[in-house]
């Protein structure tokens, strides 16, 4: 599978299921058993960012010390 493939399923899984980007990676995996550990090179740079963004959002990763503009 492609970078670009499993994006695009990762993106339709969070859309269908209403859940973050992580847990539908995780779901992903489980249903295809998959090792979560072996898709970190299937996950592309959009991808990573809004992986990024949801943990900000959630207080799981720490703020970059500018801190961040509202959109």
């Amino acid at each position: 599978m492609k970078s670009k493939e499993f994006s695009l399923k990762i993106e339709e899984l969070v859309k269908e299921l209403k859940v973050s980007y992580m847990e539908a990676i995780i779901h992903y995996c489980e249903e295809n058993n998959l090792d979560t550990g072996t898709v970190g090179s299937l996950i592309t740079k959009s991808l990573k960012e809004k992986i990024q963004v949801e943990a900000m959002d959630k207080r799981l990763l720490s703020l970059p010390r500018g801190g961040v503009l509202p959109l």
